[in-house]
């Protein structure tokens, strides 16, 4: 619990604080998560060729289900970052807009930007027919990526936005938009 508190104060102080500091540190946590997230993704596809696996799902059917996933997955990242430079700030948590966003995509989900990545990473397992990724890897990945969110991300907006935030989040579901 003491190292949950310190990362949420330590992100609040800096996304607070100086402009310049943000904007850095921003990229970096950024490439971080990026780099995490394409492990998460990768790593699997590396295992099912040193294990031998073969695709559970062949063409046509994968590239039927991945095809639309992938391009819906990629829309509304690109759509949720556009919004975020926009409002002055980005979407990492070090280097927030510094008001509520709550209009396009914002409106029906929490996270519509994890949603589309949740969607891409799963379009990937189906389109490369990974049970690898899609049983193991991207669950834990969605699990993890959850807690973070929950526990650290949230009780930070809650710090810098207040009862707007609450509000925020009780009428409006965290990924996808129903309840």
């Amino acid at each position: 619990m003491l190292f949950i508190n310190s990362t949420i104060e330590l992100i609040h102080r800096i996304a607070t604080g100086a402009v310049l500091k943000r904007r850095v540190l921003a990229f970096f946590v950024g490439s971080s998560f990026a780099v995490i997230t394409y492990l998460f993704a990768a790593v699997p596809l590396y295992l099912d060729e040193i294990l031998g696996n073969t695709p559970f799902i062949t063409s046509p059917l994968n590239l039927i289900i991945s095809v639309p996933l992938f391009y819906l997955g990629v829309l509304l990242m690109l759509w949720t970052s556009l919004i975020f430079f926009l409002s002055k700030g980005t979407p990492v948590p070090v280097d927030p807009p510094q008001k509520l966003i709550t209009r396009g995509p914002y409106r029906y989900t929490r996270n519509p930007m994890h949603t589309g990545l949740f969607f891409v990473m799963i379009a990937s397992g189906f389109y490369y027919g990974s049970l690898l990724s899609l049983l193991v890897f991207i669950p834990v990945y969605i699990i993890l990526d959850t807690l973070m969110i929950k526990y650290i991300e949230e009780p930070g907006l809650v710090k810098r936005l207040g009862e707007e935030y609450v509000n925020y989040r009780e009428r409006t579901p965290m990924f996808f938009p129903w309840k």
